[in-house]
């Protein structure tokens, strides 16, 4: 091989690295976190808004499933994805423990209830002391659950905590061995018409709670007019699940094995409405933060809004 050959393949070389990080610059993939059983981000997700509204943008998608809200926003604290979406609860618990997130959007969030097992002697939400009263630690249940003793004059400490995750508190709940159930959709729908179960209080009649979008927080800052695009794109498809409820239905069906039949009842209420931050929805949720903290579940003092992104593109 000739001298001056050689210097052409050596500077060629020279030159790969660069040319893989000029590719890498222009690969940008958006990475969303989402539970299989969350109506909003299924739709999107299955009528590809996300890659509809971004891809213009030159961004591809890649879904995240997660199984509970807590790990997700732990892998959106170490940027292993960029947005997604949780109850009201697990914001909380991961401002408290100092991670860098934002909250971008809220969602009126769907129904939660109380349920009774089979046999039950309780009438009243006040019947509730002294009663093992399971749910999720840290979920959106729980939050339920401190509004409903909150609504009877009820303790924390009146009542018996019984921390379960919904596999966990179902299979609890068939067995008669706790006495209360504060759970989300579609498990309230799938329980409720069993032989004998009775609702004691839905957050119908407690009050209204959020769920939240979140994003990690050096994403959002650099990714202002991305962000408020997602927002939209999760607006596109919040409207259009509320068109298409039943075949909603039919993917949550197909996604997490429960039937059509028990989502379709579970979603007939979800409201699929995306909002922007307000003081309104900051202050709402710093109730949550404020409620945690008085009972000592969360080991800091928690300002909402010190999190909460606004769109200013």
């Amino acid at each position: 091989m000739s001298l001056s050959r050689r210097h052409a393949l050596a500077a060629g070389l020279s030159l790969l690295p660069a040319l893989r990080n000029a590719s890498a610059a222009e690969s940008k993939t958006l990475k969303v976190g989402f539970q299989k059983g969350e109506g909003l981000l299924m739709s999107a997700k299955a009528i590809k808004a996300l890659e509809t509204a971004l891809g213009p943008k030159g961004y591809s998608v890649e879904w995240i499933e997660f199984q509970f809200g807590p790990p997700m926003l732990e892998a959106m604290r170490v940027g292993s994805i960029d947005v997604g979406a949780v109850g009201d609860t697990p914001p909380v618990f991961a401002q408290a423990a100092h991670a860098d997130l934002l909250y971008i959007g809220a969602e009126l969030g769907p129904p939660q209830s109380v349920l009774l097992p089979p046999g039950s002697k309780i009438t009243t939400l006040a019947d509730l002391k002294g009663k093992k009263l399971a749910f999720g630690r840290g979920s959106s249940a729980h939050h339920f659950a401190l509004l409903v003793l909150e609504k009877a004059g009820l303790r924390y400490d009146e009542i018996e905590p019984i921390y379960l995750g919904p596999a966990d508190a179902g299979a609890a709940f068939e067995r008669g061995s706790i006495d209360a159930w504060s759970i989300w959709e579609p498990y309230a729908s799938l329980f409720n018409t069993r032989p004998g179960v009775r609702t004691l209080t839905t957050n119908t009649e407690i009050g209204q709670q959020y769920s939240f979008f979140l994003g990690n927080g050096p994403f959002v800052r650099a990714n202002p007019a991305l962000t408020s695009a997602v927002l939209e794109a999760f607006t596109t498809a919040g409207a259009y699940a509320k068109g298409h409820r039943e075949e909603v239905a039919g993917i949550l069906g197909t996604a997490t094995g429960i039937a059509p039949d028990v989502w379709s009842r579970g979603l007939a209420q979800d409201p699929f409405r995306v909002l922007r931050m307000d003081d309104a929805i900051t202050a709402s949720q710093q109730k949550v933060a404020d409620r945690f903290r008085a009972l000592g579940l969360v080991p800091v003092d928690v300002k909402v809004s010190d999190i909460v992104w606004r769109a200013s593109v």
